[in-house]
């Protein structure tokens, strides 16, 4: 009972440290930006009803803006921590599995199909497209024999999203829509409103939700699939509700903000190399680091070159590619 009292505290520990810097990044990211605001004018924006412009700047433009960055970061880090436990592949991301880039690839075909298509449908259509990009990666990874290995899937990964990315392009051409495909896919928060949110967000907290139900599940199909099998699992059943969450998350986080990689793959990384290997505590901290780390890059990108906007994909790929190269030397155990 002790031990199990001793193991219980760190892990609270830290829990309240990864809230607590949530929580820090959140302010600092109400706080800055290319208007000129201070922590009074963010406060009286969340109690007040006062009407100036710099509370109408917080309260209607950066405020959905987080709050944006803060359930996609916490989507994209979930899903890449349940692909690396159901595949047991280290470098397993969203972004480099096909998953946004058939997310694109859809999206790119409803806008030039259906111009006046709302998001609701957008987001179905994201939805379908990272499906179909999960299924070529796993299907072309599976061809050979010898089942999967990490470095066969990321190469599948990386020519099918290529293959996928130049279709998005080529519709765009062909149809004359590239700029209004560019500006979803640029992996930005420009413009996110209200009524986005208002239909993105509970599809991002079911599968959050859910995922923490089968969290056990996953630490056990994680270890050892024959186990799990040993102990009564359906594991054909968890690892399709498991992998219809990855694409309820990675298709709209791509619906929101576009195409957005390494988040997936950084974040569960970090995040094992704190808590351990209990899916138990990585998919809640992941949803708290991948939160917070989305509100950092984005406060980065509105304050680099203020008042012009730096893409908050650039940043992330700046930090996530030698991440990727750090992971692939040591053979997906640098920080794990």
């Amino acid at each position: 009972m002790t031990k199990r009292r001793s193991n219980l505290f760190p892990s609270t520990y830290k829990f309240i440290i990864g809230i607590l810097l949530f929580i820090g990044s959140f302010i600092v990211a109400m706080v800055f930006g290319a208007a000129d605001t201070s922590l009074n004018d963010v406060w009286l924006a969340f109690t007040s009803d006062v009407q100036t412009d710099i509370v109408t700047i917080i309260r209607e433009l950066r405020l959905p803006r987080e709050v944006a960055a803060i359930f996609v970061g916490a989507a994209l880090a979930v899903s890449g921590a349940i692909m690396q436990g159901l595949t047991r592949n280290p470098l397993a991301d969203p972004g480099l599995f096909g998953l946004t880039a058939g997310a694109n690839a859809a999206l790119a075909v409803t806008i030039a199909l259906l111009p006046s298509a709302n998001y609701f449908t957008i987001m179905i259509a994201c939805f379908i497209g990272a499906a179909i990009g999960a299924m070529l990666v796993f299907g072309i990874g599976a061809m050979k024999k010898g089942g999967f290995s990490p470095l066969r899937i990321v190469l599948a990964g990386a020519a099918v999203s290529a293959f996928l990315f130049a279709v998005a392009e080529g519709i765009g051409l062909y149809f004359k829509v590239s700029k209004g495909i560019s500006m979803w896919t640029a992996g930005g928060l420009i413009g996110t409103t209200w009524s986005q949110l208002q239909i993105i967000i509970p599809f991002i907290l079911i599968g959050i939700f859910v995922s923490f139900l089968l969290s056990r599940q996953l630490t056990i199909l994680s270890l050892n699939e024959e186990l799990a099998v040993g102990l009564g699992q359906k594991i054909t059943q968890i690892k399709s509700v498991l992998f219809v969450i990855i694409i309820l998350l990675a298709g709209a986080s791509v619906a929101l903000v576009g195409n957005m990689a390494f988040i997936g793959l950084m974040i569960p990384h970090i995040v094992r190399a704190i808590v351990g290997t209990d899916y138990r505590f990585i998919l809640p901290m992941s949803a708290l680091i991948g939160a917070s780390f989305m509100l950092v890059a984005d406060t980065l990108g509105r304050t680099i070159n203020a008042p012009f906007e730096t893409p908050v994909a650039s940043i992330v790929a700046l930090m996530g590619l030698p991440f990727f190269l750090v992971i692939v030397r040591k053979g997906g155990k640098a920080f794990s």
